[in-house]
């Protein structure tokens, strides 16, 4: 029996597409860590729960330890993993994986996926390619980086995720009107990095024991910063079904390389990386989780195989079995254009006329929701085909077609 923990500070429906699985797999003794009552979690998952151990913080390592050992009680000492899906619990999960000799990423490596600036020195210091970036401790360090790497710039925390707080600047003016709304502070630095022109693109690896088993390709139209600097901008995710052409050479070298020296042991990781006009590739940034956005989900249709439970095994038993990529998918994203709050959905009829035998899975906005921060949108329509051209046809088609108004 595999005593596993689970720290979910939320019941998130994207978290508890990973923390169901884990609960029916056999042999498997699941405990949570969370924040919120055992009540909020699902019936069904309460029924196959161990343990459920609420914390004020999950952020803080010393109450995860203190809910560990609480948990380990009652399985007479004996946790085999700890685990967690969150991109800002990697450092607190494996610092208490330390403390207590669980398997798991190190801390160092942690720090390296977890701090942006931190990761692209590593990066830097390995001949990986990588955007030109500084830690700015003051505002001077951010001007003098400016004039010598020029605008656009893009700036954000060190330790951001998923673009959320990351702006685009311009010029010089747009730089200081940054700084003074967003006062550069001690402890508290900001991340400048040159603002890379070209397609964005995913790599989602599976890694064992430092060994690359396994990949996944994904494309962004448009990137996600211009989508959340441009609300009428509606965005798609598209995974071609071949990603062994010459066109990804590139990063099918530099992308196992670059997972080498951050430090990863075994998991599945979330790679940003920007194919420049002239070929030239840089890597933006790696998260040590599972991509969100739905990407976990389309690689589950790519490939023909629950890539929510494949996750938990992975983890929880160190095993993946390889799947073969059948199809292409992707992800329309219905993002609400106005003010206030969904009032209505536009073109479902003619979408669901054109493009319905596609269709596999979708969320549609619901009447009455107020829109959501960042660039997910108020639901997604999800696509698969055989055929790259005709998913790729189907999602732009899926964006011109569904409008959410909102007011």
């Amino acid at each position: 029996m595999r005593n596993v923990i689970f720290v979910a500070p939320f019941a998130l429906d994207a978290t508890m597409r990973f923390v169901t699985p884990a609960a029916s797999l056999p042999g498997v003794r699941l405990a949570i860590i969370g924040q919120e009552p055992s009540d909020k979690l699902p019936k069904e998952l309460r029924e196959k729960l161990s343990a459920h151990y609420r914390v004020e913080d999950a952020m803080q390592p010393d109450q995860l330890l203190e809910a560990v050992r609480r948990i380990a009680k009652g399985w007479d000492g004996k946790v085999d993993r700890l685990i967690t899906i969150l991109e800002q619990l990697q450092v607190p999960v494996a610092e208490v994986r330390a403390k207590l000799g669980l398997p798991g990423l190190s801390v160092e490596a942690a720090h390296n996926f977890r701090d942006k600036s931190r990761m692209k020195n590593v990066l830097r210091a390995h001949d990986l390619p990588c955007a030109k970036h500084l830690l700015c401790k003051t505002p001077l360090e951010a001007h003098s980086f400016a004039e010598a790497t020029g605008f656009p710039l893009v700036i954000k925390p060190p330790a951001g995720a998923g673009a959320r707080n990351t702006h685009r600047v311009d010029d010089r003016a747009q730089l200081e009107t940054y700084l003074k709304s967003h006062p550069i502070r001690t402890g508290e630095p900001v991340l400048l990095e040159e603002f890379i022109q070209g397609e964005e693109y995913s790599f989602d690896s599976v890694t064992i024991d430092g060994k690359h088993v396994f990949h996944s390709i994904g494309r962004y139209s448009p990137t996600p910063l211009d989508v959340l600097q441009n609300p009428w901008i509606q965005w798609v995710v598209h995974l071609p079904r071949k990603i062994d052409g010459p066109e990804f050479k590139k990063i099918h070298q530099a992308g196992p390389r670059s997972l080498d020296v951050l430090g990863m042991t075994t998991g599945l990781t979330h790679m940003e990386w920007f194919r420049r006009k002239d070929g030239s590739i840089a890597i933006s940034e790696v998260a040590a989780r599972p991509p969100g956005a739905q990407f976990t989900t389309l690689m589950s249709y790519a490939h023909d195989k629950d890539m929510y439970k494949a996750w938990v095994e992975l983890m929880v038993f160190d095993t993946f079995d390889v799947p073969a990529r059948k199809y292409s998918a992707g992800a329309a994203y219905l993002r609400g254009q106005g003010q206030g709050r969904v009032k209505a959905i536009r073109g479902l009829e003619a979408a669901q006329k054109e493009l319905g035998a596609l269709v596999v899975e979708a969320k549609l906005p619901e009447i009455g929701m107020a829109p959501k921060e960042g660039y997910e949108g108020e639901g997604f329509v999800i696509v698969r085909h055989e055929d790259t051209a005709v998913v790729e046809k189907a999602l732009k088609r899926m964006v011109e077609l569904i409008r959410v108004d909102l007011g």
